[in-house]
């Protein structure tokens, strides 16, 4: 039978919700099983682990002051979900790849990416990496309100940035600062104020401190607000584009299925597409399959997707003459 020890490790985990320790435990319980000769026991044991599933990543309520700073959450999906240019998919791979083999590189005296930079148009895939990130690895992810964190008045608004890299250090996870160039902002821009200066300062002073074990990624639209200070500060930084023909010919596939993919009218549903965001030609393809389901359509036709396409684009026009 199990150890002692191992038997009191799987009690507390379980008491302390603790999924992803219960589950090692009951892992190395079936090992020690099967070394001593009890193959069936150590079989049902992996069975009954394999059955429950990954474990959900914990998420550890922070205390009341974070709540309107942090928003937690537990992503879902597949690194398969995301439709980037190769470059930028290779560099999110090699992220994951250097974070679950991190102690092979601390070994040689070297530490794995965790901080990230993400660059680029809106709806073009940031945001969705951070949280396959969080999903790829089993752990939450966490979202920085900025425009909670940054306030008019002198001083707080450094204050709270201390709180979040509080929670980074206390709470391993992935933490997103979207709209990052609210306190990313370069230092000399005319429209630049005293208090946005001392943020920026403080932000630079604790990413750079930082040793925690969670991954911070910082988005924004604007790259070119960015002070160029930052960059050094960060592992990578990683530049996304609107879609490709390619990507957008993969993003119908995967959300209308791969039949339309194949049929003469994609070139016309590549074309109506071109210049829109991945996120506006994902809603596009689910607006067009919630269309077919109440019209009892069988499956989304090319007119269909091409209707809903124009309609992506015609708001799209109008936001960018307004």
């Amino acid at each position: 039978m199990a150890t002692a020890e191992q038997l009191k490790a799987l009690i507390k985990s379980h008491f302390e919700a603790d999924q992803e320790r219960f589950t090692t435990l009951a892992m190395q319980v079936a090992a020690h099983e099967a070394r001593q000769g009890h193959d069936s026991l150590a079989r049902d044991i992996r069975s009954l682990v394999d059955r429950a599933g990954t474990p959900s990543p914990k998420i550890i309520p922070f205390r009341r002051d974070l709540d309107d700073l942090i928003l937690a959450s537990d992503p879902q999906g597949h690194l398969s979900d995301l439709i980037v240019v190769e470059e930028a998919r290779r560099r999110v791979e090699r992220v994951l790849r250097e974070y679950r083999q991190q102690e092979k590189l601390h070994k040689h005296g070297l530490r794995h990416r965790r901080k990230l930079l993400l660059t680029g148009p809106p709806g073009t895939g940031k945001t969705l990496t951070a949280s396959l990130l969080a999903a790829e690895l089993h752990l939450p992810l966490y979202t920085v309100l900025m425009d909670k964190l940054v306030t008019k008045f002198m001083g707080e608004t450094s204050a709270k940035l201390r709180q979040v890299f509080d929670a980074i250090k206390e709470h391993q996870g992935v933490y997103l600062f979207d709209e990052f160039d609210a306190i990313g902002a370069e230092r000399g821009l005319d429209n630049d104020v005293g208090e946005i200066r001392r943020v920026l300062n403080a932000f630079l002073q604790f990413i750079e401190r930082d040793e925690s074990d969670s991954l911070i990624v910082a988005a924004t639209n604007n790259v070119k607000l960015l002070d160029q200070a930052l960059f050094r500060r960060f592992d990578d930084v990683l530049r996304y584009a609107l879609p490709t023909e390619g990507e957008i010919r993969r993003l119908i596939a995967n959300h209308v299925g791969g039949a339309i993919g194949n049929r003469p009218a994609v070139s016309r549903l590549v074309k109506a597409a071109a210049g829109l965001s991945h996120a506006e030609i994902a809603q596009a393809c689910d607006d067009a399959v919630k269309e077919a389901i109440l019209a009892d359509q069988p499956a989304v036709t090319p007119p269909l997707l091409l209707a809903m396409l124009d309609q992506r684009r015609a708001a799209y026009e109008t936001r960018g003459g307004g």
